[in-house]
């Protein structure tokens, strides 16, 4: 029997994801110098800390690559003191929460777990892209409620934009990324209560910068899952580490296909050490919002203002709205020929005058604001 060879070398993929829109990732140039060159560049175009996480997280990595046990050996694959430490920070019980090497990754779980072709998602867009990318993978079809030119949500359309498409599932990363507004905890409680079979993803990745979470939600209510990283606010982007908040039959449920070993030992010792010392978390998202409003203020009472809006914020970055396409361009490239990169946004027709600059520490967005002010 001979195999006919077909030309076609995408002949065996999914056809929702030959169509798929994949998600853009910003360009890495930190990566492209070697490590003294590093400290003259300003990355603030992917929201990641400005700061190395807190010293203890160094020692205890440092502790564990001496361990002649470590390296050839599977990483623990349930971790009681982590999970002890992360139910304590997040107020629920152990029973409500997993963990997992990102929460990208548990995203694609979350896609593989609840979504089969064809089911309605809705996102409050625009949104974090990845996630529409991931679940639209899953076959998923993908419907919006739009922000509209004003660029703020308005929780009204939010609700009427439900109960007209009613969705499977709705995604709302809470702050909102790339446009920095949040939710309230009573108006998350308000849509997961009355819209009780449609399945709520809270993505909190910035909810140390808003002091707002859902967590205690999963007590009362199945239809309502929260994620976290500790990319943001802790310091550990390169570790990869999320995890998933959720009632305990959801914890079950996404237990049968989670990958238990995925989470690397160095990874786990890293956050452990990092929920030890939350303190100095707690300083670093201190002064990233002092930085923040001061970085409004400097941006306000300049004449910059003239050429560009900038937006009020609850999370570890900024979205300013330029006044044409040019100025958009100029300000990006010239932040670049300094070493300062920043996120131009794309993914939404609201979004075609916009960036997005990281917050830093107040020191850093004086640079920024330095340079900007110069255009």
């Amino acid at each position: 029997m001979s195999y006919k060879y077909q030309d076609d070398r995408k002949q065996f993929v999914n056809d929702y994801i030959l169509n798929l829109r994949p998600y853009k990732p910003v360009p890495q140039e930190i990566w492209s110098v070697g490590p003294a060159e590093r400290g003259e560049l300003l990355k603030l175009d992917w929201n990641e800390a400005t700061i190395e996480p807190a010293p203890e997280v160094k020692s205890a990595i440092k502790a564990l690559i001496t361990n002649e046990d470590f390296f050839h050996l599977y990483p623990l694959i349930q971790n009681k003191e982590l999970l002890g430490l992360l139910s304590q920070y997040a107020g629920v019980p152990v029973g409500n929460i997993q963990y997992f090497a990102s929460s990208d990754s548990l995203h694609e779980y979350i896609g593989r777990l609840y979504i089969k072709p064809r089911d309605k998602v809705m996102l409050l867009w625009p949104s974090y892209d990845n996630f529409r990318s991931t679940i639209e993978g899953n076959g998923a079809k993908i419907v919006y409620s739009d922000i509209g030119p004003e660029l703020r949500f308005n929780f009204d359309k939010i609700k009427s934009d439900i109960a007209q498409e009613t969705p499977k599932m709705v995604y709302i990363c809470n702050p909102n990324n790339p446009v920095g507004f949040c939710l309230s905890f009573g108006q998350v409680n308000e849509l997961v209560r009355d819209f009780p079979n449609t399945l709520f993803v809270i993505d909190e990745a910035y909810a140390e910068f808003s002091g707002v979470s859902s967590n205690s939600l999963v007590r009362t209510y199945e239809n309502v899952l929260i994620t976290h990283t500790m990319s943001k606010a802790f310091a550990l982007a390169n570790l990869r580490f999320g995890y998933l908040v959720a009632s305990e039959d959801n914890i079950e449920a996404i237990n049968r296909i989670r990958n238990p070993k995925n989470i690397p030992t160095i990874t786990q010792v890293a956050v452990a050490a990092a929920l030890k010392h939350i303190d100095y978390m707690l300083d670093y998202v201190q002064e990233v919002k002092a930085a923040r409003e001061l970085f409004i203020h400097l941006i306000l009472q300049s004449e910059i203002s003239e050429i560009l809006s900038v937006y009020p914020s609850e999370s570890n970055f900024v979205l300013l709205k330029c006044k044409d396409i040019e100025t958009k361009s100029r300000i990006y490239y010239q932040l670049r020929e300094k070493n300062i990169y920043i996120r131009q946004l794309t993914q939404s027709a609201w979004l075609l005058k916009c960036v997005r600059v990281t917050i830093g520490t107040k020191e850093q967005m004086r640079i920024v604001y330095d340079v900007m002010k110069k255009i």
